[in-house]
């Protein structure tokens, strides 16, 4: 779809899953997005923020809380707390 000004835009541009990579349709309605935001030395937040988006089939499926824990262990907001066991 092209606007006045001849750019394209879309009217919807789905989100995807941080954790499984699927796509989150419209009609998902158990799915939630999260922002974490950075804090400076003395505890306060900063304008930046990491934003985690997750599908309702992982809620249902309870694996939304391990899979927080893992992303934010890779952005490096915690430490030992996630571990895979093979």
């Amino acid at each position: 779809m092209e606007n006045s000004e001849g750019t394209l835009i879309d009217l919807y541009i789905p989100r995807k899953c941080s954790a499984t990579n699927r796509l989150i349709t419209a009609k998902d309605h158990a799915s939630v997005q999260i922002n974490v935001g950075d804090v400076n030395a003395e505890g306060r937040i900063t304008s930046s923020f990491s934003t985690y988006a997750f599908c309702g089939i992982l809620r249902k499926e309870a694996e939304s809380d391990d899979s927080l824990n893992r992303l934010a262990q890779e952005d490096g907001y915690l430490k030992n707390v996630f571990s895979y066991q093979q």
